[in-house]
């Protein structure tokens, strides 16, 4: 295939910004100009790619700035590339009328895409629960071919090791919730798309994922009837009534209009911790002068950080999370003039 761009060679610098799984290279890749038309979007992605007031802030961005962060992609057999990390970038280059985007080159199998799809995409903010479920069990089952164990059980309780802990694994997040996540994948469409308005709970939910189709359907129907959701407990006994063999659209009737105790806060809702700076420091493409740095694109340093840090929620690790932050984005400093210098 016809190259359509210059090549340019990484520094150390780029190592940091190239994207999720790009250190571990042996071998020093090289950053290509391909024109959007030839880049495709991954098979099954699961993200939504949506033209909102975030999606116009970054094309604004791109048009002043262009693209700084790379996507991945790999070759077609049909002709043309494959998007792994880099799908809103494209979308956004698109709005910004470039013809063109940077990217990284890859031979990868279907499996290692998959993997560094979903990891390049899990540290964004304001993922959907049905964009989150499936992209884990999209994880889960290419670490199944790939030989891992997978014998999980589909329960609430985690017991022993299984391939969720492995999906777990550098998500910050614990082996149950990985589970649960997965379990709203057999949710039928209008029931999740009820978790992803924040309609239904997470909890309820992953209790009503074990119904049969017929019976969400059923349900679904007394959820417009009514003009109710279920509340935690009249989940479970919605659940308990279907693995019973009791549960009829007369029982759901009756349990749905049932008034409703106060909300109490789940506590194994995997809601979003307190604001920090975690949470303060957006990623995006645009530099921002803060203080005589440049506020810095947080996902591709993630992999850097302790999980220690990103855990607690504590003056001392806001304070140590501040200072790496302000030498991180010194380095993206020089990293930007250099990319600047290179394309002039």
């Amino acid at each position: 295939m016809k190259n359509s761009g210059k090549n340019i060679s990484l520094t150390s610098y780029d190592d940091i910004f190239a994207g999720e799984e790009s250190l571990g290279n042996s071998k020093r890749e090289k950053i290509i100009e391909i024109p959007l038309s030839e880049l495709h979007p991954f098979k099954n992605h699961p993200f939504r790619v949506v033209d909102d007031d975030r999606m116009r802030e970054t094309a604004e961005s791109i048009k002043d700035y262009g693209v700084l962060v790379p996507g991945i992609v790999r070759p077609r057999q049909e002709g043309g590339y494959e998007i792994i990390a880099g799908h809103r970038r494209k979308r956004a280059s698109e709005l910004a009328g470039k013809e063109t985007m940077p990217v990284i080159v890859r031979d990868l199998d279907d499996d290692a895409a998959i993997i560094i799809m979903v990891d390049s995409n899990l540290q964004r903010e304001n993922i959907l629960p049905s964009e989150r479920a499936f992209a884990l069990k999209m994880k889960m089952e290419a670490i199944k071919r790939q030989g891992e164990r997978t014998d999980l059980t589909s329960c609430q309780i985690g017991t022993k090791f299984r391939a969720d802990t492995a999906v777990a694994d550098g998500t910050g997040d614990s082996a149950r919730t990985i589970q649960r996540f997965i379990r709203l994948t057999n949710l039928i469409p209008p029931l999740l798309d009820m978790v992803d308005e924040k309609k239904i709970a997470f909890s309820p939910a992953v209790e009503l994922s074990y119904l049969k189709t017929e019976e969400q359907k059923a349900l679904q129907n007394e959820i417009d009837k009514q003009q109710v959701t279920p509340s935690f407990s009249q989940a479970q006994r919605i659940k308990k009534g279907s693995q019973e063999g009791t549960l009829s659209p007369k029982k759901m009737e009756e349990i749905l209009s049932e008034v409703k105790k106060p909300p109490r806060k789940d506590v194994d809702d995997p809601s979003p911790p307190p604001p920090s700076i975690i949470n303060r420091l957006e990623a995006q493409d645009k530099p921002m002068e803060v203080s005589g740095f440049i506020q810095l694109p947080i996902e591709p340093f993630l992999k850097f950080i302790p999980k220690s840090l990103l855990q607690k929620h504590t003056p001392e690790s806001e304070e140590k999370l501040t200072k790496l932050f302000l030498k991180m984005a010194e380095l993206y400093t020089k990293y930007i003039e250099k990319k600047r210098s290179q394309v002039k």
